[in-house]
């Protein structure tokens, strides 16, 4: 079943999800009979196919690059921008597709998204990939979404170094498949020497249980006294934070696709001067155009931070 992700993947570059209508890609997407066998040397032609795309892809990157550069005057560009990728079910039941074919286009979506992001100088993307309230989901859907993240790393393992990318998991890893963990450390053990480019995937992630987590560290630090109670302080929080991975922990702005306008459990300490933005498109709708406009929104925000400007 999960090869099908790798015909998603690597078949032929589409510049809009919808054109899913308008042409077929290369290999069919089916989830009863699989098109391609799952072995190294698939995985290894799929792997070097992506990565040709994304050389074509490159002038047209740095063409939106310098639209942004001549609006650079009307604010700063983001260091950190978060995602939270909503509305992949939805998109494939209002097109005619399967859920686990939203969430194909929806994963697709999110490493194109994550290259167009870095190509204009963000340093920190950081993307909701499963939240642990996603476990209520029905059990097959999980599994299918695990599947999906393996692979997903998987193709991390082989592109983000060639692209100096460091990727870093956050959340509790208890709860998913050992195969998905190992991927996960191998993964990031091959990237963590790479700056300037830094993928934050969310995985099990809560808000609540992070800064539940770093509370807990803090008190047991004081209990054996490593610290004061007293030396306790917001730099000191931040420094347990699952987000200390990051030189850029806080996103400066956090974008949720599908018009729901609420932050559902992340990043709830780290977003407390973030700028949020809400467009109505589902997430494996959200191009090139509107990533664009949303870095443009951002640059016209005043951030005072408490200050009068």
């Amino acid at each position: 079943m999960v090869s099908t992700l790798y015909s998603l993947y690597f078949s032929c570059s589409y510049s809009h999800p919808l054109s899913l209508q308008s042409r077929r890609l290369s290999v069919p997407l089916s989830f009863k009979t699989p098109t391609v066998p799952l072995s190294f040397k698939n995985t290894h032609r799929f792997i070097k196919s992506a990565i040709s795309d994304q050389y074509h892809e490159k002038d047209e990157r740095n063409e939106i690059s310098g639209t942004l550069g001549e609006k650079e005057n009307q604010g700063t560009m983001p260091k950190h921008v978060a995602i939270i990728l909503d509305g992949n079910r939805r998109w494939a039941k209002k097109n005619g597709f399967t859920i686990s074919e939203g969430h194909e286009a929806g994963c697709r979506k999110a490493w194109e998204m994550t290259m167009d992001f870095f190509s204009v100088g963000i340093n920190t993307v950081s993307l909701f990939a499963f939240s642990t309230e996603n476990w209520r989901r029905p059990e097959d859907e999980v599994n299918y979404l695990m599947d999906i993240l393996e692979i997903f790393f998987k193709i991390g393992i082989h592109h983000a170094p060639r692209q100096k990318i460091k990727v870093s998991v956050i959340g509790n890893r208890e709860n998913i498949p050992m195969s998905l963990r190992d991927v996960i450390l191998e993964v990031e053990e091959a990237t963590k020497s790479y700056e300037g480019k830094h993928l934050i995937m969310a995985l099990d992630y809560s808000g609540r249980f992070d800064i539940l987590q770093a509370c807990k560290s803090l008190a047991e630090k004081a209990k054996t006294g490593l610290i004061q109670v007293e030396d306790i302080d917001e730099k000191l929080m931040e420094k347990e934070l699952m987000t200390k991975c990051s030189e850029f922990p806080n996103p400066d702005l956090l974008i949720r696709t599908s018009g729901e306008q609420r932050i559902s459990n992340f990043f709830l300490w780290q977003s407390a001067y973030t700028e949020l933005y809400f467009p109505t498109v589902q997430w494996p709708e959200f191009g090139k155009a509107e990533y664009l406009e949303a870095l443009t929104w951002y640059q016209q925000r005043q951030r005072r931070f408490g200050r009068r400007i």
